[in-house]
C-alpha cells in the first residue's frame, strides 16, 4: 500500500484517500482556497505561490479531485494532454503539458512561469485552470492551479510535485495521463452536519421498528 505521508506544512490542504475499489489507487483532494494565506492575489504582476505537497503520483491509477467551493471557476475537466503547439485556443481548463523546454533556452530554466506562458499564448477563452509540466531545475512534473490560464500574468499556485516521476522516465510518463486523473468534487459537509445526518438515520431507523 502506497504511503499517505505529505510534508506537514501542506498536509492541510490535501486530502489523500485510498480508493475502496482498489487499495493501491489513491485520490489527492485539493478542498481549500490555493491561495489561502497568501498575498498573491492582490500583489500586482505575476505571482507564482510554492509550498506544495510532495507526492507519489501513478498516472495509471490515481486520481487529482478538486473541490468545487475551492476551485469556484471551474465547472467541469475540459482535458487535453498535447504539446503546446497543439493546445486548443477555447474548451480546455485543463492540460498536461508535453513540452518540456523553453524552446531550447539553456539560460531559461523551463519552469511554471514559461510554462504558463506557452499556454496563454494558445488559449484564447479567458477562466482558471490546471496545468501539469516538467520542471527542468527540479527535474520532475508539478501540478499547477492558474487563476487565468489564457492571461500570461495571471497568478500561479504550485499544487503539486510529483516526486517519483523524475528525469527521462518521468518526461516518458507525462503521456499516459487522461482525463480520468483529473474529477470535480463535491465539499464535505461540516462535522456537525454528518452527525445531524446520522441522527437523522438513526432516528428513521428507530420509526421503522416502531411502526413494525
Amino acid at each position: 500500500m502506497r504511503s499517505s505521508k505529505l510534508p506537514v506544512a501542506a498536509a492541510a490542504a490535501v486530502l489523500f484517500v485510498l480508493n475502496a475499489y482498489d487499495a493501491d489507487a489513491a485520490t489527492f483532494t485539493f478542498a481549500t482556497d490555493p491561495f489561502a494565506g497568501s498575498t498573491a492575489l492582490t500583489t500586482p504582476g505575476r505571482q507564482v505561490v510554492g509550498g506544495e505537497p510532495f507526492i507519489a503520483f501513478d498516472p495509471a491509477a490515481d486520481v487529482f479531485a478538486f473541490v468545487t467551493t475551492a476551485f469556484p471557476g471551474v465547472p467541469a475537466i475540459l482535458f487535453v494532454n498535447d504539446v503546446a503547439a497543439n493546445i486548443p485556443a477555447t474548451g480546455i481548463n485543463t492540460i498536461v503539458l508535453r513540452t518540456f523546454d523553453n524552446d531550447g533556452d539553456a539560460t531559461t530554466p523551463f519552469n511554471a512561469g514559461t510554462a504558463a506562458n506557452l499556454i496563454a499564448a494558445q488559449v484564447t477563452s479567458p477562466g482558471p485552470g490546471f496545468f501539469v509540466y516538467f520542471n527542468q531545475g527540479l527535474d520532475v512534473p508539478r501540478l499547477v492551479y492558474s487563476t487565468d490560464l489564457g492571461d500570461n500574468t495571471a497568478d500561479l499556485k504550485i499544487l503539486a510535485r510529483m516526486i517519483n516521476l523524475s528525469g527521462q522516465a518521468g518526461r516518458d510518463e507525462l503521456v499516459s495521463f487522461t482525463s480520468a486523473n483529473f474529477a470535480l468534487a463535491t465539499p464535505v459537509p461540516e462535522p456537525t452536519s454528518l452527525a445531524l445526518v446520522a441522527a437523522a438515520g438513526a432516528l428513521c431507523a428507530l420509526r421503522r421498528r416502531l411502526r413494525g
